[in-house]
């Protein structure tokens, strides 16, 4: 349930196929939208497909559903198949059941991306053998069922729609898989704040339900990493975590440890990811190495080139005012303002404020891009200059007229990319090609 374009369903799909499933894929999107998905499936003659809706007598008389990420709470689909007693399953969910090996989960609304990078990058400068998986572009966490060996160790970025699989009551009858809810052997759990509200209707409790399958169903002998952000968000489950809880920041950091990442959210993020590796029995200088050869994420504060004495930052995976807000005082901890900031998009329902202000701080002027959010924001806060512009390279070069030899371009959007974009990787995409190539 739910092809999509990213890479991640078509790999899921071909894995499936691959290993003579009978399947079904069902997609809202028509096949026009979905050609060049279906053309990495062509040669797959087990597949049949239902485009350009859903159709309920394909959630019945099934073995299992696999839905995909951001599939609706309230799926009228997903309650067909309950109620016909069929089981509902995800991929990383459905890795985790079936892989015999130790899985690292990482969750958070703010951090996981470069935690889970750097805990890959500790684990690997330890000689261990890692399977990257979860939230990441182009990896389909099924086919990473074949490169499973004894000595591996997967380490899954797992966003709050991946851990509804993780809370599912029903599995596997037909394989011998773990059955009903489970959780990573060792949980991390970065920060907890206001995100996909427009998802969860506004439920900060909901949203906070699903992140806690992190963790929620673990045994004695597992392990839960806790940011100190997300300690008062945690506060109701701390009583009945099974794991180990060891409590983590930046203070964890060896001594003499230089950190490469700008900001101190990310001195934050690589304590937490320090925490885990020593709770992996990884040594500190070991772990000094890793850290000090770490490199940005792409798309979170990545530093993409020069131009005229003006620096560009890609800080596309900045959805939410927050990320947006930090990466602003990551940049200019000086408070020069002397940043001009792309931002903009669509509405998630999050409060502005805190990016309001960590503009008046560090802004020198805002070049948006359209959608419900900035809409929003600029109906609410008076941002320096705004400039509204219909598409993202008339806002590049717009910024980058704006700014002078010893400013900073910062492009962190700080709202979602749905209505102007396929989604975030084609916005990130289409920043890095103008940046590279046009600028």
């Amino acid at each position: 349930m739910g092809l999509g374009l990213l890479g991640r369903g078509i790999g899921d799909a071909a894995f499936l196929a691959r290993h003579g499933a009978v399947l079904t894929v069902t997609d809202q999107k028509t096949g026009v939208e979905l050609a060049d998905s279906l053309r990495q499936l062509g040669e797959y003659a087990n597949i049949e497909y239902t485009l350009g809706e859903h159709a309920e007598k394909d959630f019945e008389d099934r073995d299992l559903v696999l839905k995909g990420a951001g599939v609706p709470l309230d799926s009228k689909y997903i309650k067909t198949a309950r109620k016909a007693g069929v089981p509902v399953d995800m991929s990383a969910s459905l890795f985790g059941r079936i892989a015999p090996i130790p899985m690292v989960g990482v969750t958070g609304t703010r951090g996981k991306s470069t935690v889970t990078h750097v805990v890959e990058q500790i684990l690997r400068a330890d000689g261990r053998k890692v399977l990257l998986g979860g939230n990441v572009r182009g990896v389909s966490n099924l086919s990473l069922l074949e490169k499973v060996t004894p000595d591996s160790t997967a380490v899954f970025e797992l966003d709050s729609w991946q851990l509804q699989g993780f809370g599912e009551e029903k599995s596997l009858n037909m394989l011998d898989v773990k059955q009903g809810p489970h959780s990573p052997h060792v949980a991390i759990f970065t920060t907890f704040m206001a995100d996909h509200m427009n998802y969860y209707n506004g439920s900060m409790k909901d949203y906070l339900a699903d992140k806690a399958h992190i963790f929620q169903h673990q045994t004695e002998e597992d392990i839960v990493v806790i940011g100190k952000q997300a300690l008062d968000a945690l506060a109701p489950y701390m009583t009945s975590m099974k794991g180990q809880v060891i409590i983590a920041d930046e203070h964890a950091l060896p001594e003499h440890c230089e950190v490469p990442l700008l900001g101190e959210h990310n001195r934050y993020n690589i304590g937490i990811a320090v925490a885990t590796g020593r709770a992996l029995g990884v040594s500190d200088e070991t772990i000094r190495s890793a850290v000090q050869a770490v490199s940005p994420v792409p798309g979170r504060l990545e530093y993409l080139r020069s131009i005229r004495g003006i620096d560009l930052y890609n800080d596309n995976n900045a959805t939410t005012p927050d990320a947006t807000a930090a990466a602003l005082a990551a940049l200019d901890p000086d408070k020069k303002k002397n940043i001009i900031l792309i931002a903009g998009g669509a509405d998630k329902g999050l409060d502005t404020a805190v990016l309001h202000a960590a503009a008046e701080e560090h802004v020198k002027a805002c070049v948006f891009l359209p959608g419900t959010g900035t809409e929003r924001l600029l109906k609410e806060c008076d941002m320096p200059l705004p400039r509204q512009v219909e598409e993202l390279p008339q806002a590049a070069e717009a910024a980058c007229n704006v700014a002078e030899s010893g400013d900073i371009v910062l492009f962190s959007p700080g709202f979602a990319s749905f209505g102007q974009f396929k989604n975030e990787y084609e916005r990130n995409d289409q920043f890095v090609q103008l940046v590279n190539e046009h600028l």
